[in-house]
């Protein structure tokens, strides 16, 4: 038997919650809800999940506090649920390592599709050491592996988000080719994301936090287009 892949629900209002888990149910998920902030990272040891459905006006810890908390151990996808719809809410989220931020009040099947959509981009390898065909780009001092979600950087691995990392594969894939903020967000994050091409700004932000490139090569800004990752000769 295939094992579910499991939600974990982080939400006060009980109700929501409820729903959100029947929905989640109905798909073949299999659930564990929470109603405060302080339970997560025991949660996370003790359940495993696949994915956090994450509110941010929690009691105690609210939803920003236990992003960062969870980011700061492990990459799993997060999608914020918030009545905040006001872009400065938005970036925050992301700037945290979310990987999507969904309004309230939202639709159920859009919430599914997104969760689904999320999980097909985030597929953790289970080793196998028949695989040959590992989607992994090289350069000096960086090693960015798409097929396990990992990076070595100057010999180290370095913590990214899933969305971090699928941008800076994508972008690494294709050297010295432009992309505009739009192809990139397409890319990425699809259809089904509501967030605008400030989102790509958030990341190559981050991206370049943790690795800064070198002679060879960087994250170059291609002012009033976009981005590309530029090899130098």
């Amino acid at each position: 038997m295939v094992n579910k892949q499991r939600i974990l629900i982080v939400d006060d209002d009980n109700n929501i919650a409820e729903l959100i888990s029947l929905y989640m149910t109905k798909e073949c998920f299999e659930t564990l809800i929470l109603n405060d902030g302080e339970s997560v990272m025991g949660a996370m040891e003790s359940f495993s999940p696949n994915l956090i459905l994450l509110d941010l006006m929690l009691p105690g810890i609210d939803g920003y506090q236990v992003c960062r908390e969870v980011r700061a151990k492990y990459s799993i996808p997060i999608i914020m649920l918030s009545a905040k719809g006001e872009v400065f809410d938005k970036v925050l989220g992301l700037e945290l390592g979310a990987d999507d931020y969904i309004e309230k009040p939202f639709d159920a099947k859009e919430l599914v599709a997104r969760v689904k959509a999320v999980l097909r981009r985030y597929k953790p390898v289970i080793s196998t050491p028949e695989i040959t065909d590992e989607k992994k780009v090289e350069y000096p001092d960086i090693s960015i592996s798409l097929t396990n979600y990992s990076v070595m950087y100057k010999g180290q691995r370095v913590d990214m988000a899933p969305k971090e990392l699928e941008l800076l594969y994508f972008l690494a894939s294709s050297p010295n080719h432009v992309f505009t903020r739009e192809q990139l967000l397409d890319q990425i994050w699809g259809y089904e994301s509501a967030v605008d091409t400030r989102t790509v700004d958030v990341h190559i932000k981050r991206l370049r936090e943790k690795i800064h490139g070198n002679s060879f090569w960087e994250i170059a800004t291609i002012w009033g287009i976009g981005y590309k990752f530029e090899v130098k000769n």
